[in-house]
């Protein structure tokens, strides 16, 4: 990734290439003019241009206005001054923010934005609003932090775009909308997802004062009213991300293993411990990786954290996508196979012992042979706990006749 600086303060460049190269690991080019700029735009293509609005050849924004109109480039401005016209007429461009050049928090600004454009590129966004003109405008804004959005007639459009699109991560809805308005769009959105899976910002120019209440109260996120500036839609929608972002690591860090990414135990037993009507036909695979100390003995820990690791991944990639993949701890994992029974739980895991036996694992100690014992029974009229207490005396049943096998009931 790179990314153009045009300042003719050499204290100012320094600072923010600095920022950028640390906590982001980008390439940082300088340009001190206009001439210099248009150079430099000639010879590579930049994620974003950094760029003050008067430099010594170049007065008025000029750099800007070429940056966003020829080169196509998002633009971030420097502003050691803007009145009210100023302020009007740049936004007006199309740029993705402007930041005065007050103090070191505007440059760390400056890097935070930044960061958040490149993660945006991979946020979709869904706009709810009957109006055309009012969704167009919100698009654009969106569009200029380069996110992908969709868009929504009404309510009731928005849920069916919702169910094509799961992984939208932000709803924009407007209020006063035909057949289902922004409020219960809203409950019915917060009826399938929660404030993980999607954030949502209410939109309005009713002159109702309870109405930002009544949004939030009924799981929005935040709530803006109409007509709005610039910077503070920007400001409200990155807030809002920000939040999710940090919902979403602190959802991982709670159910997520550190070392190997495959879910807790905790999670595990969330999910399936529930009653029998409700779960169905469900399985577990108790898995033990055999000599696994061995490697720890003779190679180191690190070694043996990088075969766990492997492993989980391997679990992941030939169950994650159907079934739950978790770590118990140490070198044990279990697998819950939610409709099917132990006869076709035990013919996936024969074939995936197999495959994972033919193929070792590379680490820094070289490739390692590795190969897992099983037990396999599926939860009857029982605890999920006493059908994992059958599965670990069939995995322990696995390793008295040999091991690297998969034993079933």
């Amino acid at each position: 990734m790179r990314i153009l600086i045009v300042e003719d303060s050499t204290t100012v460049s320094k600072i923010l290439t600095h920022l950028i190269m640390q906590e982001l690991g980008y390439s940082v080019d300088v340009a001190p003019d206009m001439s210099s700029a248009l150079a430099l735009l000639e010879q590579h293509k930049y994620f974003v241009v950094v760029a003050d609005l008067n430099l010594p050849d170049a007065s008025n924004g000029d750099i800007v206005r070429l940056v966003l109109s020829s080169y196509k480039t998002p633009c971030i401005v420097l502003t050691s001054n803007l009145d009210a016209h100023q302020r009007r007429d740049i936004l007006k461009l199309g740029i993705v923010d402007y930041i005065p050049k007050d103090n070191r928090y505007s440059y760390q600004y400056v890097v935070k934005l930044i960061d958040r454009l490149y993660r945006n590129q991979q946020v979709k966004v869904l706009v709810a609003d009957d109006s055309v003109v009012s969704r167009k405008f919100v698009r654009m804004l969106l569009e200029h932090h380069l996110f992908q959005v969709l868009e929504a007639n009404d309510g009731e459009e928005a849920l069916a775009v919702l169910e094509r699109e799961p992984d939208i991560q932000l709803l924009i809805t407007d209020y006063n909308m035909p057949k289902i308005d922004g409020v219960e769009l809203i409950l019915r959105v917060r009826e399938k997802y929660n404030r993980e899976d999607i954030a949502i910002i209410g939109l309005s120019n009713d002159n109702d004062e309870s109405l930002s209440a009544k949004f939030i109260k009924n799981g929005a996120n935040d709530f803006l009213q109409k007509p709005f500036v610039h910077e503070e839609f920007h400001c409200r929608v990155l807030n809002t991300l920000d939040s999710l972002d940090m919902m979403r690591n602190l959802w991982t860090k709670a159910n997520r293993d550190y070392l190997t990414k495959a879910y807790t135990r905790r999670y595990f037993f969330t999910e399936h411990n529930g009653k029998e009507s409700e779960v169905g036909t469900l399985s577990v695979a108790l898995i033990d990786l055999d000599f696994f100390k061995k490697i720890n003995d003779t190679h180191g820990h690190d070694v043996g954290d990088q075969v766990l690791v492997e492993f989980a991944q391997r679990l992941e990639h030939a169950f994650g996508a159907n079934f739950t993949v978790a770590r118990f701890g140490g070198e044990e994992f279990v697998v819950a196979f939610k409709g099917l029974d132990s006869t076709k739980t035990s013919t996936l895991m024969n074939k995936f012992r197999e495959q994972c036996q033919a193929n070792p694992i590379s680490t820094t100690a070289g490739d390692l042979p590795v190969s897992f014992s099983c037990g396999v029974a599926t939860k009857a009229n029982e605890s999920l706990d006493h059908a994992l207490h059958r599965a670990d005396e069939l995995l322990y049943q696995a390793k008295a006749a040999g091991r690297n096998q998969v034993m079933s009931q």
